[in-house]
């Protein structure tokens, strides 16, 4: 085959793998790539309130006492009286129960002996010491500075030895006294965890007693509605057991500190014990409804909601929330304008109204029109 031959075979090779190489190219740019997922970023978020929703919203609820205790002894030994009962209404100071006080007066009247003795060997050394010093002043020669230092320092132990006994005689008088099991307020025998004549220890328990003469109950407020609450003047309260009947309640106390997982706010609501029924810890109830003091003046302050909700655009000074669409969950940047701090978050005095979502935690990492998931229902 001549030198020709062979080039121009060559180059037909050469072109033929050129044009595969640039169909299978153009093959692959013709491959459709995989659509990309919009990633939908679950956030926290809120319903903003007004005051009106503190009226209409129901909030549920356990009833308990205002005093509950537990009680025990502070020493051990067998009860030798139980005179009360499961359902036994006791007056503060009553006896509940005894453990037997003989080994305890006993041990008082040992340490009484010792202490009597004691005072009895101090006042025999003052009168040495005191003859002592007479001997002294009178002729020095009689006697000498150590006798009267050794007269003084017996004298001085036995003043020690009665300050001791005297807080041993203290302490049993104390033990003596730890036998008797009494009632510290007035209330209800709600359980007795031992029986007559048993032999109790130190710290076990033995009564159950709860004063039920008022009523508490905990219910949860979310923190839309948090800065409101120490405005409400009365709560109305209905138990399941009871319906019919509406109590009269107030509040007592306000959490500082919003639950972790709920965003809400423990708050104690407290009634009087009705006369026509009776209201026992445990029964479930809940709020149908509340009386709020300048109720219009609290509206125009505005809605308070989470500082953690605000954010800034980058080279601006203005203030914005993201606002969650309901329909589709995206979010959209609005400007707010904000009041002053509270307790619990910050007043937005413009640009928000009762009844819209916003997000409340991650909103630096959010952008217009992003889909999102609301990750718990925090109804204000």
């Amino acid at each position: 085959m001549s030198m020709s031959r062979i080039q121009v075979h060559g180059s037909l090779h050469t072109i033929i793998f050129a044009l595969l190489s640039m169909l299978f190219l153009a093959s692959c740019g013709e491959e459709e790539k995989p659509l990309e997922k919009e990633v939908i970023r679950p956030v926290r978020a809120m319903e903003l309130s007004d005051t009106g929703q503190m009226r209409e919203r129901t909030f549920p609820g356990t009833a308990k006492a205002t005093k509950e205790v537990e009680l025990s002894f502070r020493v051990a030994g067998p009860l030798i009286t139980l005179p009360v009962k499961v359902g036994d209404k006791v007056t503060k100071g009553d006896v509940l129960t005894r453990i037997d006080p003989r080994d305890f007066e006993v041990a008082l009247a040992n340490i009484q002996g010792q202490l009597n003795k004691a005072q009895a060997n101090s006042k025999r050394a003052q009168s040495e010491y005191d003859r002592e010093l007479r001997i002294m002043k009178q002729d020095a020669g009689a006697t000498s500075q150590v006798a009267v230092d050794r007269k003084k320092s017996s004298r001085d132990q036995t003043r020690a030895e009665i300050t001791s006994l005297s807080a041993s005689v203290a302490s049993s008088k104390d033990q003596l006294s730890y036998t008797y099991l009494r009632a510290p307020f007035d209330g209800v025998v709600v359980n007795t965890f031992v029986e007559n004549f048993e032999s109790v220890k130190a710290g076990q328990k033995i009564i159950r007693l709860i004063d039920n003469s008022r009523i508490e109950m905990v219910v949860n407020i979310p923190e839309s509605l948090i800065s409101i609450v120490p405005h409400v003047q009365k709560v109305y309260v209905r138990f399941d057991s009871f319906p019919d009947r509406t109590l009269d309640a107030t509040v007592k106390e306000i959490a500082s500190e919003a639950s972790q997982t709920t965003r809400t706010y423990p708050v104690t609501l407290i009634m009087d014990q009705p006369s026509d029924v009776t209201i026992l810890p445990g029964m479930a109830g809940k709020t149908v409804g509340a009386d709020v003091e300048n109720r219009e003046e609290l509206m125009a302050q505005g809605i308070e909601v989470p500082v953690s909700a605000l954010f800034t655009s980058p080279g601006s000074n203005e203030t914005f929330v993201w606002v969650i669409n309901e329909s589709d969950k995206t979010v959209i940047q609005r400007q707010v304008l904000v009041g002053e701090l509270t307790d619990h978050g910050i007043m937005v005095t413009d640009g928000l109204k009762a009844g819209e979502w916003i997000a409340t935690a991650g909103v630096n990492y959010l952008q217009e029109g992003q889909q999102v998931r609301i990750l718990q229902n925090e109804k204000g």
